[in-house]
């Protein structure tokens, strides 16, 4: 019983942001973001829509997949194209973009690689689990060159 109260009380300790928000469907997005949505699925389907403001944009985060690869993008609230994030692999990848990614990871462990495309340049996300156990990402341009989002 005592446990019982205990996780009653942290629960209610809980911010209201952390309770699942209301999932969103592309009939109740603006008909602009409708539109880019509609443009950009290319055959796929959509797995979520969600709202979220970065870096003080609201914006519309659009998961999607299309023949077993994640494709995701994200549109601002008048339905400008912000980001770009595509499911590859570490061998399709430039060579030097490949070489510093790899070196990143060392002994750890690749996860997904994504092309990721942000005002016209293309860059390369990867996540990985670090030999401690510990889950990172890095995200480096065609060059190598480590950046941050």
């Amino acid at each position: 019983m005592r446990t019982l109260t205990i996780i009653s009380a942290l629960a209610a300790l809980l911010p209201t942001s952390a309770v699942a928000e209301k999932k969103l469907a592309l009939k109740d997005l603006p008909p602009a973001v409708q539109t880019t949505i509609q443009g950009e699925l290319k055959g796929a389907e959509i797995k979520n829509i969600g709202k979220e403001t970065e870096h003080g944009v609201a914006q519309y985060e659009v998961e999607t997949m299309l023949g077993g690869k994640h494709r995701d993008f994200n549109v601002d609230t008048k339905g400008k194209l912000l980001v770009v994030e595509e499911e590859t692999t570490i061998d399709s990848i430039p060579a030097a973009a490949r070489a510093a990614i790899l070196k990143k990871v060392a002994d750890g462990k690749l996860g997904m690689v994504e092309l990721f495309m942000r005002d016209g340049e293309t860059m390369y996300e990867a996540a990985y689990t670090g030999r401690n156990g510990k889950k990172h990402e890095v995200l480096v341009k065609a060059d190598g060159t480590e950046t941050r989002d």
